[in-house]
């Protein structure tokens, strides 16, 4: 068994940009959630059985009340943020199990999806969609990879040491040197990717640092962005694997896939399910 985790957020993001190279910027009102719906649709078509979407409900979450720089919503356009909503119903309509989050994030969902496939001996491998480089930090070995949909790689833990220069449970530690610009913390200054790397490779976690290397402010600080970069893995989003398992759609499909204006998209279901069928 294979578990597909899906960020729906970054496929709205990647979906809703892609689009207006052919409509002259002219935003369709669900011309996004079409495009992730084709995409997880694909993803159904060619074999995928066990599949999760995480989607932001809200932008902020707690990480705002942990750091004033941290994102929020401002700055995305209305008419993405008018898409959120509409998708996760979409695929609540289309039969796949979706984890809209408002307390935590959907990078939050992905890793707790993980840990929980994880423990799953009959889970095979956990294919997370997504290049994210927060989500890294939930790659274990060759059973939990990150594919990045974009450039086609699949990136399993040696991937993740080549690209950063440490494994993976030191990612959050290494995000908290550098910072996260489109997260909103800056790291510590003076240390850039190179060096963090040492210094973790080194000494190991923050907390094992010598008090010399990060001195007082810099320390506690870089420990508050370890918190801000650490995904939460304790997200309860289901008690079985086979809860991911997709059936079908569901009985009000049809009349969603007509109100987006996408009718096609039901008959692909249809074809999709009987391939399924057919190959349990």
């Amino acid at each position: 068994m294979i578990v597909h985790l899906v960020d729906g957020t970054y496929e709205l993001f990647r979906h809703f940009y892609g689009l207006r190279r052919f409509t002259k910027g002219e935003d369709p009102p669900f011309g996004a959630v079409i495009g992730v719906l084709r995409t997880v649709l694909q993803m159904l078509e060619t074999g995928a059985t066990h599949i999760g979407v995480a989607t932001d409900h809200v932008i902020e979450s707690f990480r705002n009340q942990l750091w004033p720089g941290y994102k929020t919503g401002e700055g995305v356009e209305r008419a993405l943020l008018a898409q959120f909503h509409p998708l996760e119903e979409a695929l609540v309509a289309m039969g796949v199990a979706v984890w809209p989050m408002v307390e935590l994030e959907a990078d939050d969902a992905l890793a707790s999806a993980a840990h929980l496939a994880e423990m799953d001996a009959t889970v095979e491998k956990i294919c997370i969609w997504t290049p994210d480089k927060d989500l890294t930090q939930c790659v274990r070995d060759d059973r939990v990879v990150q594919v990045d949909r974009r450039s086609g790689k699949i990136r399993n833990a040696d991937g993740v040491r080549e690209k950063f220069g440490v494994v993976p449970s030191l990612i959050a530690d290494f995000l908290a040197l550098v910072g996260d610009a489109a997260d909103g913390y800056p790291g510590i200054t003076g240390i850039g990717p190179v060096s963090a790397a040492q210094l973790l490779n080194r000494y190991g976690p923050i907390e094992s640092f010598p008090p010399d290397v990060l001195r007082d402010d810099k320390r506690e600080r870089a420990l508050l962005f370890k918190t801000l970069a650490t995904l939460r893995t304790d997200a309860a989003l289901f008690n079985r694997v086979d809860e991911l398992l997709w059936r079908g759609a569901t009985s009000d499909f049809t009349a969603y896939a007509q109100r987006i204006g996408e009718l096609r998209l039901v008959e692909r279901c249809e074809k999709a399910r009987l391939v399924q069928l057919a190959a349990s």
